[in-house]
């Protein structure tokens, strides 16, 4: 007799998981276009650094753009909430284990100075930089207009998860619709991992959607929630909404893959999985001069009363130009990830991001250990 079903599922698959099949014909690296187009700014990099107060500050914002990416700077951390974020960052950094998020949760319940928000932009934007910068979506629509006057030139909207219908209570929940169409600028917004919640964002009107919930190397919504989707799946599912919207109205929404990296190949994989572009945390607070000084924090580990983080040593490993662009002696593709993505292309005979998504991939869960027992050994 067979048993009912109450629900079916599916498989899923993470970067570890799955490979990218090379093409039938190869291309030199140098020939490959990774540019990256959110509204009417071009990237020359599709390496975008989360809006996490380890990661992102204003210095740090300021050489991301002068490498040609983009740096996202979270408008209710430290940076907002501290008139001396040096000092606060120094004192996170140095708190014992056991006692970081109860610091952490007592720093981030600090208000937000709006005199503060104009101040870190207008220092952003004095050095000629593309400033981007993040708010949750409880914010964003009294917040968001003071980034703008400030010279914000986009803005994301993020939360562990993101939809298009919010309902409450409590309070009338952020329109998309209507907020993308007065803010005045780019409005990015995530995160989502599901075909239909992506595609519901996408009509909107946002200029990109941000996909992984989860993922993150300091983050345990996973552990603490039980949700989430891999990120191959989840960033494949999200791509084919864009394509569905593209086949529909002719415009692209750019769909960025948002956690879970720790090496070049993955932000390959994530691009071969129909990705335009990548964010990434650990790996870049991992640069000399980063704000977290060889610590990271995920966004809800502050919770006042739900933390859905922990605080991780990720050491220093080089600097941000050298993670980005080499030159780099060690073998785990943590650096030169630029260098990893066009020789990818190269060998798969995809000349931009484009034919890159378009690339064959099979699932192998072996593709990490297959012939590797002499590395495993030294480990």
């Amino acid at each position: 007799m067979t048993t009912p079903q109450f629900k079916s599922l599916r498989r899923a698959y993470g970067f570890d998981e799955v490979a990218i099949v090379p093409g039938d014909v190869t291309i030199n690296p140098d020939q490959t276009n990774i540019d990256l187009k959110i509204d009417k700014l071009t990237f020359t990099i599709p390496i975008l650094a989360a809006a996490m107060d380890a990661v992102t500050d204003v210095t740090t914002a300021i050489e991301m753009s002068q490498l040609g990416g983009l740096a996202v700077l979270h408008l209710e951390g430290v940076q907002t909430r501290c008139d001396n974020p040096a000092e606060v960052l120094a004192e996170i950094t140095g708190a014992p284990q056991d006692k970081a998020t109860a610091l952490l949760q007592n720093i981030y319940s600090q208000p937000i100075k709006e005199n503060l928000i104009g101040e870190r932009i207008q220092k952003i934007k004095q050095a000629d930089a593309t400033c981007a910068v993040s708010l949750t979506p409880a914010n964003a629509k009294r917040l968001g207009p003071v980034a703008v006057a400030a010279g914000a030139d986009v803005i994301f909207v993020q939360s562990t998860v993101t939809t298009a219908r919010h309902i409450s209570k409590s309070y009338t929940g952020l329109k998309f619709e209507e907020f993308t169409g007065t803010v005045g600028v780019p409005v990015v917004v995530g995160n989502c991992v599901s075909y239909s919640a992506c595609l519901e964002l996408i009509r909107t009107g946002v200029a990109a959607v941000l996909v992984g919930v989860g993922p993150g190397a300091a983050c345990t919504t996973r552990e603490v929630l039980g949700i989430g989707v891999p990120q191959i799946t989840a960033t494949m599912d999200c791509a084919a909404a864009r394509e569905a919207h593209l086949k529909e109205t002719g415009r692209y929404v750019p769909i960025i893959t948002d956690g879970g990296f720790r090496k070049g190949g993955e932000l390959c994989k994530a691009i071969a999985s129909g990705a335009d572009a990548v964010m990434l945390g650990s790996i870049l607070a991992q640069a000399e001069g980063a704000p977290g000084r060889g610590f990271h924090w995920g966004m809800a580990h502050p919770h006042p009363s739900l933390p859905r983080g922990t605080r991780i040593k990720v050491g220093t490993s080089g600097t941000l130009k050298q993670i980005l662009f080499g030159p780099t002696s060690l073998t785990d593709g943590s650096q030169n990830l630029i260098g990893a993505l066009r020789t990818a292309m190269g060998v798969c005979g995809a000349f931009n991001i484009r034919e890159m998504q378009q690339t064959e991939m099979v699932i192998a869960p072996a593709i990490t250990s297959e012939g590797k027992s002499w590395q495993k050994a030294q480990c």
